[in-house]
């Protein structure tokens, strides 16, 4: 049962944690949908380890993880 509150807890830090990487996610979202009609495999990437950093960082910041 300790588990399953730990796993609330860290649930209910999500958006915190999303809201502090608004701007990152923008971009990457941004990016997905211009290449929408030709999206390949790592089109994004560049947009997606930003992203990806600042909710490993924001997540730290918060002592959880995602």
């Amino acid at each position: 049962m300790e588990s399953v509150i730990k796993a609330r807890e860290r649930l209910a830090k999500y958006p915190v944690i999303f809201a502090k990487c608004s701007k990152q996610s923008l971009l990457y979202a941004r990016c997905v949908l211009l290449k929408e009609e030709s999206l390949k495999k790592d089109d994004c990437a560049k947009e997606f380890q930003e992203f990806n950093a600042c909710l490993q960082s924001a997540a730290k910041s918060l002592k959880t993880r995602i």
